[in-house]
């Protein structure tokens, strides 16, 4: 009886083990090869001049939207740095989503604003605008102040009062790259007719230096947490995001950094008010049109155009952030998942839904599965303490190959974190990551599949400690 018990244990554990590891290593080895191929294959990158020069009479006009709440101490910064962006024709509209510190005042000082009569449509939901200012330093710079109403409502609101045929959103703790936005705008440029939205790279700049909006000397601060999300990061960003937009797959864009079509955003009816997962859930509401017009398009992801952003430093404030990331996964899934495996969506239904389904559904439960029942096996004695040594040490080296790889694209392709003291960092922190962070992580996602099924929708307020900054210019 002991015996048949044993051989039960071993054979259950190992079979969702194995399937939970297996569908993984597919995952990751798929994206691997995607974005290596993806890299070797596209055109070379020019560089800044050349690129200028190149696209400077083509560059469609752009609205940038920032819907911010409660963002007093990065605001300004953004604001520079989005103002001195190397690109020819475009405007900044900042939505106050009715935030309760400052920061409307900071904007109105900083920027010399004045109240603007500038009409808006009214086709998108949004709550009522109380104010419009324009800055009399920067004729570019709009200011809409409204009532609250979520990040989601907060950009339908900038979307209405948008003037440009492109959008690009920005999170209003994000520092462009000076040639982000140029280089954002190259797939709509050479592929007009198709392209609908594409989506840029998330750097993380906690440590470094900002100056007058930009970003002047890249560092690291000492804080693991810190360099856990920049493996994260670049593990997203420069592997899974460029693997699955060369299969046209792409099923998210940051909120933090991506240009839209303006007639495509308005024809899905903007973002989905109350959504917490806003940026996913428009990425899908776009395949979703595009495929039920049967229309060919293209929702791509361009790897050089990077933004900086502040990652949460404490584990309270990571708690939060992922928590929310994964209760907008859940919903958007659920929200859209008669796609999943319905011819009509085509890969989008076949592969795109499906990838979304393992990782933001499935994964997380099965590998706290594991987690359960490794221990229980090896009391009952179902298993050797070599067998299962062995197999967590792969798991182990295979996660830290991944991140390595992920470390040598940003080496090749980016370039910001060459100093060999940064290569140590990361790699040294692939390793420790595997003990503790991984698995705080799959704790962090269960629990926000629990408030998901037990109704909870609040957004969540992320405590800021702002970027660093050296002394402000006045921004030519």
């Amino acid at each position: 009886m002991i015996d048949s018990l044993k051989f039960w244990l071993f054979t259950v554990t190992f079979s969702i083990i194995f399937v939970f590891f297996s569908l993984w290593v597919i995952i990751m080895l798929v994206q691997l090869f995607l974005a290596l191929y993806a890299y070797f294959s596209r055109a070379s990158v020019p560089k800044n001049g050349l690129l200028w020069h190149r696209y400077f009479d083509t560059a469609p006009p752009i609205s940038i939207i920032v819907p911010a709440y409660n963002e007093e101490k990065n605001i300004v910064q953004s604001v520079y740095s989005l103002i001195s962006l190397d690109y020819p024709a475009f405007e900044v509209i900042i939505v106050n989503d009715g935030s309760k510190d400052n920061m409307l005042d900071e904007l109105i000082k900083e920027f010399e604003l004045e109240e603007s009569n500038r009409e808006y449509e009214t086709i998108l939901a949004f709550n009522p605008i109380r104010n419009i200012y324009v800055s009399k330093k920067f004729g570019r710079l709009v200011v809409v102040d409204k009532e609250n109403g979520g990040k989601a409502d907060a950009q339908n609101a900038g979307i209405s009062v948008s003037r440009m045929s492109l959008l690009c959103m920005v999170d209003a703790d994000t520092i462009l790259e000076p040639d982000g936005l140029l280089r954002m705008v190259q797939p709509f440029i050479d592929d007009p007719a198709r392209t609908v939205a594409v989506g840029g790279s998330v750097m993380i700049a906690n440590g470094s230096k900002i100056s007058s909006g930009r970003l002047t000397r890249v560092a690291i601060r000492f804080n693991f947490l810190v360099y856990f999300q920049i493996l994260e990061y670049l593990r997203a960003f420069l592997m899974a995001r460029v693997a699955w937009s060369y299969v046209n797959c792409l099923t998210l864009i940051s909120g933090a950094f991506g240009v839209f079509s303006r007639r495509e955003v308005m024809a899905v009816g903007g973002y989905t008010r109350g959504s917490v997962g806003e940026d996913f859930d428009l990425v899908i509401k776009l395949h979703r049109y595009m495929l039920e017009n049967k229309r060919d398009y293209r929702i791509t992801f361009v790897p050089d155009a990077v933004c900086w952003t502040e990652a949460p430093e404490s584990l309270s404030v990571l708690a939060k952030q992922r928590t929310r990331w994964q209760r907008g996964a859940l919903e958007v899934y659920f929200r859209h998942q008669d796609i999943m495996f319905n011819r009509r969506y085509g890969r989008i239904g076949f592969v795109g839904m499906p990838m979304v389904f393992v990782i933001d559904v499935v994964n997380p439960l099965l590998e706290l599965f594991s987690y359960i029942l490794f221990p229980i096996v090896f009391y009952f004695k179902a298993m050797t303490f070599e067998f299962l040594l062995s197999f967590i040490f792969m798991a182990f080296m295979y996660g830290i190959f991944v991140s390595l790889f992920s470390i040598s694209l940003e080496q090749m392709h980016l370039g910001f974190l060459r100093k060999a003291k940064y290569i140590f960092i990361l790699f040294l922190s692939s390793i420790i990551e595997c003990f503790g962070y991984r698995q705080i992580n799959t704790f962090w996602r269960i629990k926000a599949a629990g408030e998901y099924f037990s109704g909870k929708t609040s957004w969540g307020e992320i405590k800021r400690t702002g970027f660093d900054e050296v002394k402000k210019k006045t921004a030519q």
